[in-house]
């Protein structure tokens, strides 16, 4: 991470040293490339994502991408170059052999912005230039004969060709870099020589700068601008284009353009215009003028003048630049950290009420900058405007708090000289100097400001002590200093002279003290331009006797390590000031202190009042509490005594109340035993007369249920055994053999059935026809047997069982009949299948009687189960209650005929 100098991610994966890294354009993969291997990253999650291995013995040369686009070009050592599709990773195409004959070893590549052109090199003077749309070889570059290898290539970006760049560098063996054409194959220019090679070099995205390292160690930084400039000066016509060297060329040497130029090889190194390598070093053998004009960060005062003069203010990017450099700054950390360490002046402790500064950051930068002058030297504490003098080099410096000091300090050195030999008053012997300026340049002028007593402390003054940063602009006050910094201090005094000559019309004009007074701190509608020209003017037509030069000293930075004593003040006058502050500030904290102390004493006598107040306030407050609780529990003691005797009579009361209540209680007691022992008896005694007078009642509506239920299913048989005799009347011979012996089966069951339930079974054997109504008439029997069984137990359960007796008896009769029609339905339909099915297939006759066989045998199983169950239910009975032994032998009876019939 460039802004925390942190490590980021470790990228683990190459056994051998990494060669070339590429970047797609979007910024989130990269690859990386080793002889032996290529890997593809995901620089979000700094993750392996592909890895290309290839055999021992043909090693990659360099992997990377196609700028503006997804392709990766891959080149290899045995000169095979592939281009794969970057999502799928598929191989799109591969680069061709060269033709015949122009075959070399490629070791160095270059691509265009726009990715259409390739070009390859490596131990040859010749560069193959491949078009990548196309995929063919378009052109053979030869470079000149000194070149007998290529070490690297890059294009010249131009911000106009859209991409299809056309310069391309060549650096050679010979450690020089050649820009040629590729269209052209023109040399334009070179860079470096044999006595200073070019180890490496890069080209700015942009284009405009190239940067090289040089076997020397040094950087050198080149302008393509003044390059190319100097190489497109008119050449002499005659240069060679493309050469044949045969009258029947090869294909590869109609490919090859040989690189020519039309002039010596590299003119602009002649004596006349020889361009600097090596930018940054200076020059030893220089003559004492040109080097007092010398500049740090190789300027030179000298042109800078003839700069400033044509253009009247520096190039606004490199103003800063230029002016560290014409002030000389130092720049001493240590000494400015020492006076910022100091911390705050207590002179301006409470700047912010003098000067309401919106921006906090500009208002500490400025309270720093003075507190530093301060510390440096005593005079700036007393100095009233300082801050006015230096806050146009705050605002400016703001970023830069040391460079803001140092300039200030060396304004106030240089520009300030002689300003605090009368101090505290403004400098008189100064303000004398512009005010004789005035008077030889335009007399007229300052007898019009004396007529209306104006002095140069109205006039002048204002304009010194605060740089003139109260009449001009932004860029105005720029292009001034520019100017002040880079002549003599006694420009600055020449300056406010001039400012005042051509402002001449509108102070003419002025007739009152206050006008001229608002003039000089108020910005006027003045060309900038004219001021310093006429400041120019009168640095030059000064008389030598009245020139300030003559009474200021040259520049003279400050010192480095260290900054110089100033002491150039009325040393008693200021320490006398500063002895009357201290005094006037220590009694002020000794009155402060006093107050402080007067009312923290007068704010305690009234908190130690209060509190004395308060507590005899409480102390009255429980004195009355106390009497009064005292009062409380007096009364609530006589109360005590009260409700204890109270208590006492009524214990007494309750003793013989519950003496007396326990020997009712006994009593009664006794008698209600009694009484309940008789009402139970009597209860017992209605019961069981009730329970038999119920058992008579359901046992006769049973029976009449049932002899009611019986008639209306042998009526409903006997009218269904109507139908099915009429329709037996067609039905062969050996179906009605079959069927009667069918019949007399039936019958026989039928009989023994109704012996059981004492009824008349006799009809019901003609009414049976079939298996099915069979089994209906058997489950039948079995379900009034079965009710009949469990009304003779509902009968002995008693009265809490009764209604849900009736209801089970209700819900079986209901069941009963549900049953019934639904047989009687089944029977039908099934009689009807029957028929129908003896009509249409007499084959299934056989299967027929095999199933009425097996349902046979199902009910005779079934009625066997059920009659043992009725038995051992009516054995059960007979246990319980011998009241019921005439049924139980009927039952018992019915079961053993039933038992011997199922046997035979």
């Amino acid at each position: 991470m460039l802004e925390t100098q942190e490590l980021v991610s470790w990228m683990r994966g190459h056994d051998s040293s990494v060669s070339s890294i590429s970047v797609h354009g979007s910024g989130r993969y990269a690859i990386t490339t080793s002889t032996d291997t290529a890997q593809l990253w995901d620089l979000d999650t700094f993750q392996r994502k592909r890895k290309l291995n290839v055999r021992q013995s043909v090693g990659i040369q360099k992997v990377f991408f196609l700028p503006l686009s997804n392709t990766i070009l891959s080149c290899f050592k045995d000169n095979s170059v592939f281009a794969w599709e970057f999502d799928t990773l598929r191989c799109k195409y591969q680069l061709p052999t060269p033709v015949e004959g122009s075959a070399l070893l490629y070791k160095v590549f270059a691509v265009t912005r726009d990715g259409r052109i390739f070009v390859a090199g490596g131990k040859s003077n010749r560069l193959h230039l491949w078009c990548l749309e196309s995929r063919k070889l378009i052109r053979i570059i030869q470079m000149p004969a000194k070149v007998r290898a290529v070490r690297h290539l890059e294009f010249l970006r131009d911000s106009f060709d859209g991409g299809s760049n056309q310069v391309l560098g060549v650096l050679s063996q010979d450690n020089i870099m050649r820009f040629i054409n590729i269209e052209t194959c023109k040399l334009l220019f070179d860079i470096g020589s044999h006595e200073e090679g070019i180890s490496t070099a890069a080209i700015s995205p942009n284009g405009r700068y190239i940067a090289s390292v040089m076997e020397n160690g040094s950087l050198n930084l080149y302008s393509v601008q003044a390059l190319t400039q100097e190489g497109n000066q008119p050449p002499p016509p005659t240069f060679k284009v493309v050469e044949n060297r045969s009258r029947c060329p090869s294909e590869a040497n109609k490919l090859t353009m040989r690189v020519t130029s039309g002039r010596s090889e590299r003119p602009w190194k002649s004596k006349e215009s020889k361009i600097q390598s090596r930018l940054l070093k200076l020059q030893v053998n220089t003559s004492p003028e040109n080097k007092e004009n010398e500049l740090p960060g190789g300027l030179n005062k000298k042109r800078l003048r003839a700069l400033l003069k044509g253009f009247g203010e520096y190039p606004a990017k490199y103003r800063m630049f230029v002016w560290r450099s014409l002030l000389q700054l130092p720049e001493n950390y240590l000494a400015f950290s020492s006076l910022i360490d100091k911390g705050t002046h207590s002179a301006f402790v409470n700047i912010q009420n003098e000067y309401p500064i919106k921006s906090q950051k500009l208002l500490r930068v400025l309270q720093r900058t003075l507190s530093a002058l301060a510390h440096w030297s005593a005079i700036f504490a007393e100095t009233p405007y300082i801050p006015l003098l230096a806050f146009p080099f705050v605002k400016l410096f703001q970023n830069n708090q040391l460079i803001c000091f140092e300039v200030v300090a060396t304004v106030v050195v240089n520009l300030c000289q002689h300003w605090f030999e009368y101090f505290p008053n403004p400098p008189v012997n100064v303000l004398s100097m512009m005010e004789n300026v005035l008077a030889h340049h335009d007399k007229e002028l300052l007898q019009h400001l004396i007529k209306h007593n104006v002095t140069a402390q109205v006039y002048a003054w204002p304009l010194l002590e605060t740089l003139f940063s109260e009449v001009l602009t932004r860029e105005e006050w720029l292009k001034v200093f520019d100017n002040i910094f880079s002549n003599h201090p006694s420009y600055f005094l020449m300056i406010v002279v001039s400012y005042i000559i051509c402002s001449r019309a509108p102070l003419l004009h002025c007739d009152q003290k206050a006008d001229f007074e608002y003039f000089f701190h108020h910005r006027n509608n003045l060309d900038i331009n004219v001021v310093i020209k006429e400041a120019y003017h009168l640095m030059e037509t000064t008389p030598l006797d009245i020139h300030p030069q003559r009474m200021l000293d040259d520049f003279i930075p400050l010192t480095k390590g260290q900054y110089p004593v100033f002491n150039k003040y009325p040393k008693f006058i200021v320490d006398y000031q500063t002895q009357e502050w201290e005094r006037i500030r220590q009694d002020e904290i000794e009155y402060l202190r006093e107050r402080q102390l007067a009312h923290e004493l007068e704010a305690e006598a009234q908190q130690r009042k209060a509190e004395d107040e308060a507590w005899y306030r409480k102390q009255e407050l429980l004195r009355e509490a106390e009497e009064q609780r005292r009062k409380m529990l007096l009364e609530e003691e006589e109360k005590l005594a009260e409700q204890r005797q109270r208590l006492a009579a009524v214990k007494r009361e309750l003793k013989v109340k519950e003496l007396q209540f326990l020997d009712a209680s006994r009593r009664r007691f006794l008698k209600y035993q009694q009484d309940q022992r008789q009402m139970e008896l009597k209860r017992l005694d209605d019961d069981i007369a009730r329970k038999a007078s119920m058992r008579e009642q359901e046992t006769a509506a049973a029976i009449r249920d049932v002899e009611v239920q019986r008639m209306e299913l042998e009526s409903q048989r006997q009218i269904f055994e109507q139908h099915l005799i009429k329709d037996q009347e067609a039905v062969t011979k050996e179906m009605k053999e079959e069927v009667d012996a069918c019949r007399r089966k039936v019958d026989l069951e039928d009989h023994l059935v109704q012996r059981w339930m004492e009824v008349d079974r006799e009809e019901k054997q003609k009414a049976q026809k079939v298996a099915e109504e069979n089994l209906a008439k058997a489950e039948q029997k079995r379900l009034d047997t079965d009710w009949r069984l469990r009304a003779l137990h509902k009968l002995k359960s008693g009265d809490q069982a009764c209604e849900k007796r009736y209801q089970e008896i209700a819900k079986l009769l209901h069941d009963n009949r549900v049953k019934e029609a639904e047989l009687l339905e089944a029977m039908r339909e099934a009689e009807e299948k029957k028929w129908e099915e003896v009509i249409q297939k007499k084959a299934q006759l056989e299967a027929e009687e095999k199933a009425a066989a097996a349902a046979d045998e199902h009910r005779k199983q079934f009625l066997e189960d059920k009659m043992n169950d009725a038995f051992e239910l009516a054995v059960k009975l007979q246990r319980e209650d011998g009241c019921f032994g005439e049924r139980v032998d009927d039952a018992v009876l019915l079961w053993g005929c039933q038992h011997e019939a199922f046997s035979k």
